[in-house]
């Protein structure tokens, strides 16, 4: 037998896993659902039947750290469906509303050619959109689904009831259970029948591991590596090889504004960047604060002693630094001096020191040990930092 349970078995018994009652539990849901999936029909026979509600999708919710993505990942790369998607919740929200703009913008005669336009009013994009996304995915895998944006709350409705009706079906992590999903939002009430709808069409499972594996990895091992050099560079391999747990990288892409900000290194919900990556190219706070956001951890590697020639660089890392500290964001980097020394010549310089601290702070246990908030309340408090 395949599937993502035995391929969680598999990883306990190479030792790259210890075993979790409750990790093992929600496995086995998974793997149920794996199977409600590979025996589903197939070929193109199975669009002359009819379509058979889609099995039910299930909704993993828990604090940080209990191996909500590893689940994802084990659950993704051992499911036998096509054509199948993982995708970050907001980069995909992002991707539905450029989808609407288009049909709205779109022309009669080109709505007309849509192969559900016979279906619909074309002034309606729901249908359409979904029935897009439908023949790209029959699996959907929703990393970190959280609603905080109204324009994303007023629309889910009636996107996930299309999904449903084309046959998709949804897999989603959470730190939030349903029921406080868009909590205190503008006009929340307006959003209630969605999350009923939701759990209805989900299986909501709590994933009460027995503690922060994330944290075990980074517990009494160094985060800040310096000064740069092989060593440091070989310690920052160690450290993501065993953060990311053999999970397979990828590059993601997190849309800001209406631009693109590339995150070349990803996995089990944590990024890694080289330093020009962040601090030389034009980014500003929120880039940092998308970033911050999506990724519980963030690699950098070799960060430079900068000078007054680098004042744009050490304004940005400062930029950056602040918003990993407000949303307690973990950092594992390698540097060319301790934290003190990075910028002590300059303009800035001064200010730089209140960095200096917070790097030192995020080296400590109290720090690595607080929470990664992904909650409204915490991204209220990072975008007032920064003045959003």
């Amino acid at each position: 037998m395949r599937g993502p349970f035995p391929r969680y078995r598999e990883l306990i018994d190479a030792g790259a896993l210890e075993r979790d009652t409750a990790q093992e539990d929600a496995a086995a849901r998974l793997q149920s659902l794996s199977e409600a999936l590979s025996s589903e029909k197939r070929g193109a026979w199975a669009l002359f039947a009819r379509r058979a509600p889609s099995p039910q999708g299930i909704y993993i919710w828990g604090a940080v750290g209990r191996g909500k993505s590893l689940l994802m990942d084990i659950f993704f790369n051992n499911t036998d469906v096509r054509p199948k998607r993982r995708v970050h919740f907001h980069e995909f929200m992002a991707e539905t509303h450029d989808r609407i703009a288009a049909w709205r913008a779109a022309d009669g005669k080109t709505k007309r050619r849509h192969r559900k336009a016979s279906k619909i009013s074309i002034d309606d994009p729901m249908p359409p959109v979904a029935g897009d996304i439908a023949a790209d995915a029959r699996l959907l895998c929703f990393d970190e689904f959280q609603v905080t944006d109204i324009a994303d709350a007023m629309i889910l409705g009636r996107l996930f009831d299309a999904l449903f009706a084309e046959g998709v079906t949804i897999v989603a992590t959470s730190n939030r259970r349903p029921d406080d999903l868009y909590k205190d939002g503008l006009n929340r009430q307006l959003f209630l029948p969605f999350i009923e709808s939701l759990k209805a069409r989900l299986d909501v499972i709590e994933l009460d591991a027995a503690r922060d594996y994330r944290l075990d990895r980074l517990a009494g091992a160094p985060v800040y590596y310096s000064p740069l050099g092989p060593e440091a560079d070989a310690a920052m391999d160690r450290a993501w090889r065993t953060m990311i747990a053999g999970a397979q990288e990828q590059a993601e892409a997190l849309v800001v504004k209406g631009r693109t900000v590339a995150a070349p290194r990803c996995a089990r919900g944590l990024t890694r960047f080289a330093f020009p990556e962040l601090c030389e190219a034009p980014l500003g706070a929120a880039d940092y604060i998308a970033i911050v956001r999506r990724y519980g951890a963030v690699f950098i590697d070799r960060i430079p002693r900068m000078g007054p020639d680098k004042r744009n660089e050490a304004k940005r890392f400062v930029t950056l630094i602040d918003a990993m500290y407000e949303s307690r964001t973990k950092l594992v980097c390698s540097a060319d001096a301790p934290p003190s020394m990075l910028y002590d010549r300059g303009d800035g310089a001064f200010e730089f020191e209140r960095t200096a601290s917070r790097l030192a702070e995020m080296q400590t246990a109290a720090y690595l040990g607080a929470e990664h908030e992904m909650l409204l309340d915490k991204h209220k408090a990072v975008d007032d930092t920064f003045g959003r």
